[in-house]
């Protein structure tokens, strides 16, 4: 027979287990994902013309997005932004962007901006799923569409191209998964204690469209390591641009480089 005592202390060991399991899923959260409602900005003061868009999910949630047309332009860029913000952060890519002569169609995910909802990693896909099908019901072919992701958004843009037969893939400062970047961040706790997969290096080897890959050597919160790693895992057609500055502040210190690179890569896009 057990002793009562024993099984106390297994009950307090198994609820204090839990709890950290609890408090550790939460803290997971609040790192993975960290909106933003205020928008600071719209592109039209930028120069700029736009369509503030509002689209619903499959789950009949509404989305807000910007549609910033370029006349004649014969492909658009769905752009998949990182965990911080929301769609009035960008506008600086947006413009070099359009200016390549592509639309660029920005949504903000639930809960960013005026986007409804709750954001989960399900939600992220199915989020940019909807801007997709958007873009579809607006005339638009996959075959004219290349999807782009920064940071977070990366694993959505790779998840898009996987999906679907895009013109092409940039993926800017992102990683190989959830769980390696878990392992960096608390490498004394095991990988199966956290909740998230977002699973990027399984899925761009099967991505066929040409493909570009962007990081900083300097990266402080995403390592250049986990980016390499995941452009070695790529299928060909695929290229390389080795950046210079920290996570958030690289496109400032490389400006020009991410700028003509994005550039090159749009317009030889077929």
């Amino acid at each position: 027979m057990f002793c009562p005592r024993i099984i106390f202390i297994g009950l307090r060991i198994a609820l204090i287990l839990g709890l950290l399991l609890v408090y550790i899923r939460y803290i997971e959260s609040r790192n993975l994902f960290r909106p933003s409602s205020d928008i600071e900005a719209l592109p039209k003061d930028i120069g700029l013309d736009f369509e503030d868009v509002y689209f619903k999910t499959d789950h009949n949630i509404v989305l807000n997005g910007w549609f910033i047309p370029y006349a004649n332009a014969t492909k658009t860029v769905v752009f998949c932004h990182g965990n911080a913000g929301n769609i009035s952060h960008r506008l600086e890519k947006i413009k070099v962007m359009h200016d390549a002569g592509f639309n660029v169609f920005i949504f903000d995910y639930k809960s960013y901006g005026k986007s409804k909802g709750k954001s989960s990693e399900k939600g992220l896909y199915y989020d940019a799923e909807s801007a997709l099908n958007y873009l579809l019901s607006k005339g638009i072919a996959e075959k004219d569409i290349v999807s782009y992701g920064e940071s977070l958004g990366g694993v959505v843009a790779v998840a898009l191209a996987y999906k679907h037969k895009l013109s092409g893939l940039i993926v800017d400062s992102s990683f190989t998964s959830g769980k390696d970047m878990a392992k960096l961040i608390y490498p004394f706790l095991p990988s199966w204690i956290f909740s998230v997969n977002l699973d990027s290096m399984n899925k761009v080897k099967f991505v066929v469209c040409p493909k570009l890959f962007m990081h900083s050597v300097e990266d402080e919160i995403i390592p250049y390591e986990l980016g390499r790693r995941l452009f070695n895992n790529a299928s060909e057609p695929k290229e390389f641009a080795q950046l210079h500055g920290g996570h958030n502040s690289c496109f400032w210190e490389s400006q020009k480089t991410w700028a003509d690179k994005v550039t090159e890569f749009l317009k030889g896009l077929k």
